[in-house]
């Protein structure tokens, strides 16, 4: 156990009266068990709970069999949205090989509050929500996830997991540590502030696009 963690949980048995030392085994046992509560439960497969519920939050997909089928989506969403062939895309490995169209502007970085779309890869999707995980790093700008009005997000079919808890899991096993930022995204953003009129875009991406991968091996 970190020192930070053992002074945190020493003072909080502390406060509660409890003589036994933060790094005691029922304590060690307790933070490291991830202990999991009553879950939801559904008939259908993951991949249509996750594509369900995706388009209950007003998210749209498309679905391509391999990684050869990227530009081609991408270029079919441009086309219905009528938005300029101008992308933000993340550096990620399964984005850097991409031959684009000529004539496209397409940039590998960080967004910026003049890009109008925005490209990344999920760390996974979550077939509860219909959500999307995104870890912030180097591959993966936080920036991307928010700045953008269009946003979309490469998702291989294999890393959809069921429930929240798999997700966190599924980061736990092949991560080991959290990264700086971790983001939950269901949906485009919206809010009701304003006479309780539902606002797309208030704090982030008016439209998601998901580009569901059946095979993640690169054609």
């Amino acid at each position: 156990m970190s020192d930070s963690r053992a002074a945190i949980l020493g003072r909080i048995l502390q406060a509660l009266g409890h003589a036994a030392r933060a790094d005691a085994p029922d304590v060690l046992q307790r933070v490291n068990g991830h202990a999991r509560g009553p879950q939801p439960q559904w008939a259908e497969a993951d991949r249509e709970r996750f594509l369900a519920k995706l388009a209950k939050a007003a998210g749209t997909h498309a679905t391509i069999a391999s990684h050869a089928g990227i530009v081609h989506a991408v270029t079919d969403y441009l086309a219905a949205q009528y938005l300029p062939q101008r992308v933000c895309v993340a550096p990620h490995p399964l984005l850097a090989d991409i031959v684009w169209p000529e004539g496209w502007q397409v940039e590998s970085r960080r967004a910026r509050g003049d890009d109008r779309i925005g490209f990344a890869v999920a760390f996974c999707g979550i077939a509860e929500t219909g959500s999307l995980m995104l870890l912030s790093g180097p591959e993966s700008p936080t920036s991307l996830n928010f700045l953008p009005d269009d946003f979309l997000c490469l998702l291989p079919e294999d890393r959809i997991v069921p429930r929240m808890e798999d997700a966190w899991a599924l980061l736990r096993a092949e991560r080991g540590s959290l990264p700086r930022a971790t983001n939950i995204i269901t949906g485009p953003s919206r809010t009701a502030d304003v006479e309780q009129t539902i606002q797309l875009g208030a704090h982030g991406p008016r439209r998601l696009h998901v580009l569901l991968m059946e095979s993640a091996a690169q054609a």
